[in-house]
């Protein structure tokens, strides 16, 4: 499948909606807002993300569907990256694609990432462009209702 980003269209939004509901993805994901279902948050939340200065949020594309989006925010030196797949393309490479693609437009370093301890395939799609477990953490999950162990991974110069 041929993977790209692109600038966040509205009509993107109600996809993301979607995908964000779907109660496996929602568990995987584990630090997710606490109400997914509230679409005037979901709203709230992608007009703050796509107007701040410090936000690059882009929708990933596989041949021409949106799939997911990848983004990164924060501040030079704590930029941090995230990505949401739809689960339908789960195990596909379509994460990893667009990551790379990401950390082409974005060459801060370090980066930083984070994802629950239990979720082997975001773990290793980080890993696979360069970024590297560097502490753990306990947090509160949302999505799960509980403290869960989380993973904080960087990626440095030159790791790509």
């Amino acid at each position: 499948m041929d993977v790209s980003l692109r600038e966040v269209h509205d009509s993107d939004l109600p996809v993301f909606f979607r995908q964000m509901n779907d109660p496996e993805s929602h568990h995987m994901a584990a630090f997710t807002p606490e109400d997914p279902a509230d679409r005037d948050r979901f709203d709230a939340l992608w007009t703050k993300m796509r107007s701040a200065a410090d936000t690059d949020v882009r929708t990933v594309l596989a041949d021409g569907d949106v799939v997911g989006s990848a983004g990164v925010y924060g501040t030079p030196g704590e930029r941090e990256v995230t990505y949401w797949i739809d689960r339908a393309y789960w195990g596909r490479g379509l994460a990893t694609a667009a990551l790379r693609g990401l950390l082409e437009l974005e060459r801060d370093r370090p980066l930083y990432a984070r994802a629950a301890a239990d979720n082997a395939g975001s773990i290793r799609v980080l890993e696979k462009c360069g970024f590297r477990v560097s502490a753990t953490e306990r947090g509160y999950a949302p999505a799960r209702g509980a403290e869960i162990d989380e993973v904080v991974l960087v990626l440095h110069s030159g790791s790509v």
